[in-house]
């Protein structure tokens, strides 16, 4: 390793899970990578939940994964319980969540960072960006040091002008015990980017050894085991529980007591707070009429005495926050290791950002993360991975990798965020995808590994296992259609079980299609079918039972991509176009849509004004063939 050339192909400022992707991608894709943190201690770190995925961000991790991602593979190996949600409904909203080792995930992900000799591993503020010509050709950090590169990305998370709120008491920082980043937001606004504010907020951290677990419902993991990552011999790990109280008229009493001391009701905090993660007295103002809230008590890892109070998110004064959770049943004689904060930080609205993640004002600087006015680590990690494949895409000249709404949860969330002008940090939903019957987190590798080993990530090994799984896929489901299970009382007795009786004999296929019965239940009846792998028969049955509702998605989806073949020229003067509001033609010119479906889900934009932009590419078409 050359230490002393201070030239790179990427710089990725930042180091947490889009950070690390972005690094990661980028240097597995042969380039020389400088990956500049605040504090290289914190890599990847879990300043809030220590946990990965959970409804609509397990099936980012599995894509993340399919597509040649870290996380998948890191959250496997740093699991403390593994815990199926939903399972008991059907598969498009069924998710995985790791409640992980937050020092081991962050040690894990350290390592496979310090052990790719194409990443330069440096502790550093970038504070400024030099572009010439509207091009990014380096960056200079807070010691005055010049670096020269072709492509930065921006991971900055929440440290940007960060400012943290304890009660009326604030000070700077990006995160508890970490310094915020100055210069960097001054130096995009110089370049014309156009800065905003968001807020977001973490619970308090409690000492175990102060807890009465026995006062609460345990919440154990599942005994089936079940992984993100797609690649085989997943560690078996040990598991451990977590458990569930709920707040009760006391604790409500005291928030309400104390409104006046917080700096979100005194108007202190300016920036909007995530929406599907309010503050404890955010919900208790809200929904006054809810007697109680569930409080879960989750391990931050197993060589910490730390542990999380999920639901407890708060801003008020760190001795209110003591009152309020000593009202909390096995929480009377809680001790506070860390107080719960809300920050307050600069992000950059990904309107101004492309689908490839590269900023729409400068060449070659590429934006992922809680920056684009995210929240949560998937959708970091997924932005980041996409920024470090584009900006090698970049380099090389080559096409960008922008992910369609009907491939993946990541063209959803990257198609949101640059079509749409978010208010608030966006939260990846299952409800935001018009297609999730079809983009499930069991099917990602299906949908993505192809494109990942396109892009460079996915290595022969990892593409033979997924090829050979695809084929034992389309065996056994070919299989199914010959194979009868015949009548017998043998048969009948046990599927007596399920409140099932056959009266004549019946193909596997259709069999499967009946409510009650799943893989599991074939196994016993068909000698065969014991032999498949869980994933083969997980996707068989899910392939055999849905037919018809996926078929009827792939046909809305065949539909939808009508709109998509309207390409919009680059060069189109929104402002001459008649019988569109002005409003309208400002969206338009602000966002720049590359086709009619892009157009479509700019918020604001009608379907009448659908109609007169279709016409009138088509009379565009019509001159240019003439």
């Amino acid at each position: 390793m050359n230490y002393l050339n201070n030239h790179y192909d990427v710089i990725v400022v930042g180091a947490g899970h889009a950070g690390c992707e972005a690094a990661i991608s980028c240097a597995r894709l042969g380039a020389r990578v400088l990956l500049a943190t605040l504090n290289v201690d914190n890599i990847a770190l879990m300043p809030c939940n220590p946990a990965i995925g959970g409804p609509a961000k397990s099936t980012l991790v599995r894509e993340i994964d399919a597509l040649g991602g870290a996380m998948g593979e890191a959250a496997d190996a740093t699991y403390i319980q593994m815990k199926m949600l939903n399972s008991s409904k059907g598969p498009a909203v069924r998710a995985l969540r790791a409640q992980s080792d937050k020092k081991e995930y962050t040690k894990y992900m350290r390592n496979i960072i310090e052990s790719n000799d194409n990443i330069y591993l440096r502790q550093a503020c970038i504070t400024d960006l030099i572009v010439k010509d509207g091009k990014i050709t380096g960056a200079i950090d807070e010691f005055g040091i010049e670096y020269s590169t072709r492509a930065i990305i921006l991971t900055t998370g929440t440290s940007l002008n960060g400012r943290i709120f304890v009660g009326l008491k604030s000070y700077s920082a990006g995160r508890l015990g970490e310094k915020a980043a100055y210069g960097l937001s001054e130096s995009l606004v110089k370049h014309g980017i156009n800065i905003k504010k968001l807020k977001t907020g973490t619970p308090p951290r409690v000492d175990k050894r102060t807890i009465d677990y026995s006062k609460m419902d345990i919440q154990n993991g599942d005994e089936l085991k079940h992984f993100y990552s797609f690649k085989p011999n997943r560690p078996i790990r040990p598991q451990f529980p977590c458990y569930l109280t709920r707040t009760n008229e006391e604790t409500h009493r005291i928030i309400r007591a104390n409104l006046d001391k917080s700096p979100m009701f005194q108007g202190l905090i300016q920036g909007v707070g995530p929406r599907y993660c309010p503050s404890i007295e955010d919900k208790v103002v809200r929904f006054s009429e809810n007697p109680s809230h569930h409080i879960f008590i989750e391990p931050e890892g197993l060589g910490t005495y730390e542990v999380y109070i999920q639901g407890f998110s708060s801003s008020l004064p760190a001795d209110v926050q003591v009152q309020m959770l000593r009202t909390l049943p096995g929480l009377e004689k809680a001790h506070v290791i860390k107080p719960a904060y809300a920050v307050e930080y600069d992000y950059v609205p990904a309107v101004q950002t492309t689908h490839s993640l590269m900023s729409k004002n400068i060449q070659g600087l590429f934006l992922g993360g809680q920056i684009n006015g995210t929240s949560g680590y998937e959708e970091a990690a997924a932005q980041g991975l996409v920024a470090g494949i584009n900006a090698i895409n970049y380099l090389n000249g080559s096409e960008m990798l922008e992910l369609s709404r009907s491939s993946s949860y990541i063209g959803t969330l990257i198609d949101d965020l640059v079509t749409k002008d978010i208010q608030d940090p966006y939260r990846m939903l299952t409800s935001r995808s018009e297609y999730r019957l079809l983009l499930r987190q069991d099917n990602a590798d299906t949908r993505l590994t192809p494109i990942g080993r396109k892009a460079g990530l996915i290595d022969d090994a990892q593409y033979k296992v997924f090829c050979d799984k695809q084929e034992a896929i389309e065996r056994e489901i070919e299989r199914t259609k010959d194979v009868k299970i015949s009548a017998t009382n043998e048969v009948n007795s046990i599927l007596a079980k399920y409140g099932e009786h056959l009266d004549k004999g019946i193909r596997v296929s259709e069999f499967l299609k009946r409510p009650n019965i799943s893989y599991e239940v074939i196994k016993e009846l068909d000698e065969e079918a014991k032999d498949i792998p869980f994933d083969v028969a997980e996707q068989v049955e899910i392939l055999v039972k849905y037919d018809g509702y996926l078929k009827r998605q792939e046909i809305q989806v065949e539909q939808a991509g009508k709109l998509d073949k309207f390409k919009i020229p680059d060069d189109i003067d929104y402002s001459k176009i008649e019988h569109i509001s002005s409003e309208t033609k400002d969206k338009l010119a602000k966002i720049r849509p590359k086709t009619l479906a892009q157009a479509s889900r700019i918020g604001g934009v009608k379907p009448a004004d659908i109609s007169i932009l279709m016409v009138m590419l088509e009379r565009h078409q019509l001159v240019q063939k003439q």
